[in-house]
């Protein structure tokens, strides 16, 4: 039977839809098949739903995702009772049950929707459709004992209608009240109770949202800027001087259309960091010269500068009453929602009582939740030689807002703020550090004497090399400062681990350093290794390679069956290829001979069973096999590269392996994802290291 958590409330602006998206995140960690379902939709589109299907790739027909309009409930309700309402969305509900191993429920939102005792019919809905109850209870404006007393309400009204209360989530409460709104709830509510506080960046409105609401038109600005919160407004009519000391950080300046020495003088602010700026917004309808405009472009490139039609006043009241909305659009504050989230939701908890059970299958975005859960339940820092390339940055931003790990950003630190002011990033969280003026560069410069001594480097030269970015980093990571490092986005494989080879170097356990790629299919993660390291290791190397691959896999929770592959299986071949096949195979059965493996096997007997049952029938690991090791590199890069391409998988690494400490390399053509994905490994890996 399907399992079903419906996820509801008890009046108008709450802020649901956090916990909405929190619980989407849960289940599609666990299960690949999540369907939505939304009983009453109001006319328009379907901002949150649009969200879901854009994030978690939701390939539900939208028709499927909805009961009825609110009209037609009203209606209906009126002309043949609640009872017919009922019957018609639990219909409705069940059609789309029958497709998906789990279903999210969106409940109504209390929203002007002429509808009778909407949280009896909630609850009614929710024990119709077998569903468990998440109610949802709004603190803003509230004080504690407020708040306190309408959840232990909530949750008595859903309760003695009969809902399986899974847990109650309080949100948008004063920062300083939510310890104590906590604690009172946890001693008064027999169920959980989860309590989130308010978090301006999700009320903001973005730049693009002002403008749409305004009717303004964009004079300058790209879309990184018009997607940027405008967290606080600044309104302009003071001179310069006392006009700057006002600017806070993520404003949206506004300001009459003729002052071009505000324009010029927030914009110029805005390009030194002092502080960052959302945007400007001019009134009146005036427009400021084609000369301001394009000293505006240079100071401040992408910053939005929109001009609207009305006078400030009317303008100001419109704006102070905008409130920023969660969608498709705005990425940036769903990863903001789900950081809330995941920081004061027991993740772990919330989901055995939902008892869902795991899917069989392993999807890529199944892997990949997995990644940022990992390494967010013991922080480590990272750090990013590569802190000013945009694609570095927009990563960071990410794992920021998801409170992934602790983040250092090297370079010239007045670029990175300069960027990351352009793209709307806060790096208030990060540390920054420029290798060239860090009061680190001599100490490491003595370090990294002392461990080339041997290769002739004095500390005049080590003094020199330290300031390359990726010395830098590694020496972070080896005098414990950063506990793993990610680079190669525009560096080279071989200047991003080099200098780990020369300053971290192998563990006492291994004899190489080698490489794994997670190849994350549609339905299952296997390893291959080693695709970018080795070009032709030999038979001892190759038994090292397998053992080191099964460790990774395990390591993030993929079951190591190892498979080392040749162009033959068993002892149909022969020749030196397969022979040093053979040998690394009984050197690792030696060696550990708790390891199951294989070898030499074909690619098709090692992970097709139908093949396997043909070739080798008695094997444990034919037609099953996780960890696929390739005899060299060639083999190896080409494979990886053919499955990624053809079967759609989606390639996570290198991961290096071998190392004292994490360090990992990135293709130059890596995406943001890419790199949030090999921090997130980086960090799991200095967990396991202890570091």
């Amino acid at each position: 039977m399907t399992r079903s958590v419906y996820v509801t409330g008890i009046d108008r602006g709450d802020g649901r839809q956090v916990v909405e998206l929190g619980v989407m995140e849960l289940l599609t960690r666990q299960v690949d098949r999540v369907g939505v379902f939304r009983p009453l939709v109001h006319d328009g589109p379907d901002r949150l739903f649009d969200l879901l299907r854009a994030r978690y790739r939701l390939s539900q027909d939208p028709a499927t995702v909805y009961g009825l309009d609110y009209h037609e409930a009203s209606a209906l309700q009126a002309e043949r009772g609640t009872d017919e309402l009922v019957s018609r969305l639990v219909e409705r509900f069940h059609r789309v049950a029958r497709e998906y191993e789990v279903v999210l429920v969106l409940g109504t939102d209390f929203a002007a929707t002429q509808l009778p005792d909407e949280l009896s019919l909630n609850a009614r809905l929710a024990n119709e459709f077998g569903a468990s109850v998440i109610p949802v209870v709004g603190g803003k404006g509230q004080t504690a004992e407020s708040v306190r007393a309408e959840a232990r309400n909530a949750h008595r009204a859903y309760e003695v209608l009969g809902c399986d209360v899974l847990t109650m989530v309080v949100n948008r409460v004063a920062a300083e009240d939510r310890e104590a709104i906590a604690e009172g709830l946890a001693a008064q509510l027999p169920v959980p109770c989860y309590v989130l506080p308010d978090e301006p960046a999700l009320a903001a409105p973005t730049v693009a949202q002002i403008t749409a609401a305004l009717g303004g038109t964009v004079l300058l600005g790209d879309d990184s800027g018009l997607a940027r919160d405008a967290l606080d407004f600044v309104f302009g009519g003071a001179m310069l001087p006392n006009f700057l000391g006002a600017l806070t950080p993520g404003c949206m300046v506004v300001t009459p259309g003729d002052r071009a020495d505000l324009v010029v003088g927030a914009l110029a602010a805005h390009s030194a960091g002092t502080p960052p700026i959302a945007g400007v917004l001019l009134t009146l309808d005036e427009r400021p010269g084609d000369s301001i405009l394009t000293l505006a472009a240079r100071l401040a490139p992408g910053t939005p500068v929109v001009s609207v039609p009305g006078r400030s006043f009317p303008t100001a009241a419109e704006l102070f009453g905008l409130e920023g909305k969660l969608n498709a659009a705005t990425p940036r504050k769903a990863e903001t929602a789900l950081g809330l989230f995941e920081r004061h939701v027991d993740t772990a908890a919330l989901l055995a009582r939902m008892s869902v059970a795991r899917s069989g299958r392993v999807t890529p975005m199944m892997f990949e939740h997995e990644l940022l859960e990992q390494a967010r339940a013991h922080r480590r820092r990272v750090v990013l030689p590569e802190g000013t390339e945009e694609r570095v940055l927009r990563a960071a931003d990410v794992l920021l807002r998801r409170d992934v790990c602790e983040l250092t950003l090297l370079g010239d630190t007045d670029v990175i703020r300069k960027k990351a002011a352009d793209l709307g990033i806060d790096l208030s969280a990060t540390q920054l550090i420029d290798p060239a003026t860090s009061e680190l560069r001599q100490r490491f410069a003595e370090r990294y004497a002392e461990l080339r001594a041997h290769k002739g480097v004095s500390v005049e030269l080590a003094y020199d090399v330290v300031a390359d970015v990726n010395y830098f980093g590694t020496l972070m990571v080896r005098e414990g400062l950063a506990d793993g490092m990610v680079s190669g986005s525009v560096h080279s494989t071989a200047a991003t681990i080099r200098p780990a080879f020369e300053i971290i170097k192998t563990r006492t356990d291994a004899s190489i350093v080698s490489s794994v790629f997670f190849m994350c299919l549609a339905d299952k993660v296997l390893v291959y290794g080693d695709c970018a390291v080795n070009p032709d290791p030999d038979a001892a190397q190759l038994s090292d390679i397998a053992v080191q691959s099964a460790a990774t896999a395990a390591r993030f929770g993929v079951e190591p069956r190892i498979a080392m592959l040749s162009y033959s299986t068993g002892t149909s071949g022969s020749g030196a290829d397969v022979d040093k096949v053979r040998e690394a195979t009984e050197l690792v059965r030696g060696a550990r001979p708790d390891l199951r493996i294989e070898g030499p096997i074909q690619y098709d007997a090692a992970v097709e069973p139908s093949v396997a049952a043909t070739k080798l029938p008695e094997s444990e690991v034919a037609g099953r096999a996780t960890v696929l090791i390739f005899p060299d590199l060639n083999t190896g890069n080409n494979t990886y590269k053919a499955v990624q391409r053809s079967a759609g998988a989606v390639a996570v690494g290198p991961v290096l392996q071998g190392l004292r400490k994490p360090v990992n390399d990135l293709s130059r053509g890596a995406l943001v994802q890419d790199i949030v994905n090999t921090v997130a490994i980086t960090a799991i890996q200095a967990q396991g290291e202890g570091a």
